[in-house]
């Protein structure tokens, strides 16, 4: 880091419910934060930016393409950052079967571009890498943890082994402090509306509100380890204050099934989720991921992180948020 100044962190990704969370930590501990969005974003800022609106004035956004190495490039030889929070990626799913060619040309492309960047502008800059429980997929124990084999059942997922290889790689083979964070699905009241959480707590606002009448669904027997998107940004920033590069993974140990999360959400508007939601195939995966629960005991003893906000909290925080808006 250069004497005498703040620390400068640069963020993929930036508009997204980690970004923007992240931001926010690390502003708080006295960073100089930068971020990078797409070109498009300048000119639709009210439906782009709208999770850093409030903060636009405290950050630097400079425009980039994951798909193009010259772009980033340029902005990691001018900002030469300390750290490097590498969030930018299709992580949606259900989009990765339906568009495979782009998941894969943006996740996997993407990583490279960036390591690659780092390597030759800014060496000493510490990089985090936002893996995924998605990527135990078909999952071969429970719960898993940072010695569980990969088997990921989407696009999404595969690009995302491929990305924790290129870090393991490149902290390797170049000794970059380049660390992979497998976080498990966390969720906030700034979660895209596409995600099976956020669509649930939305139309229990719009059905409390009476705009809608039905939620159609795809499996509702999936199991996953849901916590709090703003627990987990720490647990990023932690990993990158180590001595050493290593793995965590982030999570919270429990696990509940989709229709748990139904009887939370609509419990909280006073609703029975019977009345309302029925199945629909067309949601269902054409490779399911039917459960997902992580051990987080490695970074709890190293990096002294915890999860903060409880499963029920997480689930009434959405629901307000959204019966509010």
């Amino acid at each position: 880091m250069r004497n005498n100044e703040m620390k400068r962190a640069l963020i993929t990704g930036i508009t997204g419910q980690d970004g923007s969370y992240l931001a926010e930590f690390l502003l708080g501990k006295g960073y100089e934060v930068h971020g990078i969005i797409r070109r498009v974003a300048f000119e639709d800022p009210a439906h782009r930016l709208y999770r850093i609106n409030h903060i636009l004035k405290r950050i630097t956004l400079h425009t980039a393409s994951m798909e193009s190495y010259p772009s980033l490039f340029n902005v990691i030889e001018k900002i030469k950052p300390d750290e490097c929070y590498h969030l930018a990626a299709q992580s949606f799913v259900g989009d990765s079967f339906e568009d495979a060619f782009s998941t894969f040309n943006t996740n996997i492309n993407g990583t490279l571009h960036v390591l690659s960047a780092i390597k030759e502008k800014s060496p000493e800059c510490k990089i985090y890498f936002a893996a995924t429980s998605e990527m135990f997929g078909k999952v071969k124990e429970t719960p898993q943890n940072e010695n569980t084999p990969f088997y990921p059942r989407s696009p999404y997922g595969i690009t995302k082994v491929v990305g924790f290889d290129l870090i393991r790689n490149f902290r390797e083979s170049y000794g970059l402090f380049a660390v992979s964070g497998i976080l498990f699905n966390h969720e906030s009241p700034r979660r895209g509306f596409e995600f099976v959480t956020r669509k649930i707590t939305s139309s229990v606002a719009k059905i409390k509100s009476g705009q809608k009448n039905e939620l159609r669904l795809g499996n509702l027997d999936a199991k996953r380890d849901w916590g709090f998107a703003g627990d987990y940004v720490k647990a990023m920033w932690l990993m990158l204050q180590q001595d050493e590069p290593d793995d965590f993974v982030v999570a919270t140990n429990e696990t509940h099934s989709v229709r748990e999360f139904l009887e939370q959400a609509f419990g909280c508007a006073g609703l029975k989720w019977e009345d309302y939601v029925s199945i629909d195939k067309r949601f269902y995966r054409p490779a399911e991921v039917h459960l997902l629960q992580g051990d987080y005991s490695k970074g709890y003893k190293k990096l002294g992180w915890e999860p903060k906000v409880k499963f029920e909290e997480l689930v009434r925080m959405m629901v307000e948020s959204d019966l509010n808006l």
